[in-house]
């Protein structure tokens, strides 16, 4: 692979160490639609949840760094500025290819203990539009098929994920496997708006039916359900009752947190297509990321309502609470 000219934001910083120094020498790989791919060397694929916060899995993978979907939400951004990229768009304009990762995978797998849980997808999408021409999750599970004794959760917006359903039955033969497909509204426009390149909401239903009808375990994420936005009652039902009729062998919520990197980017975002709405979300997250836990508690209430309504709660599948990377309250209200 040749050597192209380095990215221009980080030419003229001196001394960058770590993450940023392997960013600012990955080759250029290719363009298209206003995205940037770029190489990235890896010491390390396999990365130690280290959260103050209680999340429910043990290690992350990421395949990529930065994510296509441009997601007006995502709370991922600040995983740029690692690398000296601070501009919150760079996120979803820049995207950074993780090289060796199988083999990283093969050696760092001796560290994960038994019990302890690996979510594939927690910061990008490992199914976003340069997983069809880079492979680099396709290369994991099928280092993950040469295992056993392993949980696995893997998070996703793209319908891309049935592509692997053959290596997902082979993973899922000899470790648990949950596939998880965030559909956050089951309206096209609105979703058009909120993740702008991500599959349209009834693809990913698509991928759910397809991937249980292929013995594969897969439910729905709604996350982050967005205050005056996604929140109604009817707008909940009627996403919970898409996913009953796809199939799903579970459905959960957890509101909108926003970091200050994402408020960057979202708030903007209202300005112009929600004005009414700005200064509501202005005040709800002025001095905290989250939401009170009165929000999450009347979520958590409509949820279990509608999973009842909906059969959910007849489903008699054995789901591991570690396996799914939610980040309320809700998720533990379902499994717990």
């Amino acid at each position: 692979m040749s050597s192209l000219p380095l990215l221009p934001e980080l030419d003229a910083k001196p001394k960058l160490l770590g993450i940023a120094r392997l960013a600012a020498a990955g080759d250029s790989l290719r363009e298209g639609h206003n995205v940037e791919y770029f190489s990235l060397e890896s010491h390390s694929l396999l990365s130690r949840v280290v959260s103050r916060r209680e999340l429910p899995f043990n290690w992350a993978i990421n395949p990529y760094r930065g994510c296509e979907f441009a997601c007006k939400y995502c709370y991922a951004r600040y995983t740029h500025e690692f690398m000296e990229l601070r501009d919150g768009v760079d996120f979803e304009r820049k995207i950074f290819v993780k090289e060796h990762t199988a083999q990283l995978l093969r050696q760092e797998l001796k560290k994960v203990k038994r019990g302890e849980v690996i979510s594939i997808g927690t910061a990008t999408d490992p199914y976003q539009p340069a997983e069809r021409r880079y492979e680099v999750t396709r290369a994991i599970l099928e280092e993950f098929a040469r295992h056993q004794g392993f949980e696995l959760g893997i998070v996703t917006k793209s319908n891309l994920v049935v592509r692997d359903a053959e290596i997902l039955r082979r993973v899922a033969a000899n470790n648990r496997l949950y596939v998880n497909v965030t559909v956050t509204t089951v309206d096209v426009e609105l979703a058009r708006k909120l993740e702008p390149r991500a599959p349209r909401p009834d693809l990913r239903m698509v991928a759910v039916q397809q991937l249980n009808r292929a013995g594969i375990d897969a439910g729905v994420i709604c996350a982050p359900v967005l205050p005056e936005i996604t929140d109604g009652a009817r707008d909940l039902e009627a996403l919970v009752k898409a996913a009953a009729d796809a199939g799903a062998k579970y459905v959960f919520a957890n509101p909108l947190f926003l970091k200050p990197c994402s408020a960057a980017v979202f708030l903007p975002f209202l300005e112009q297509e929600f004005p009414a709405l700005v200064e509501l979300y202005r005040t709800r997250y002025r001095e905290r990321a989250f939401l009170p836990t009165g929000y999450g508690e009347r979520l958590s209430r409509l949820m279990a309502a509608l999973r009842k309504k909906y059969g959910f709660g007849s489903r008699h599948v054995r789901i591991s609470r570690q396996a799914h990377p939610a980040l309320a309250e809700e998720q533990m209200q379902l499994f717990g």
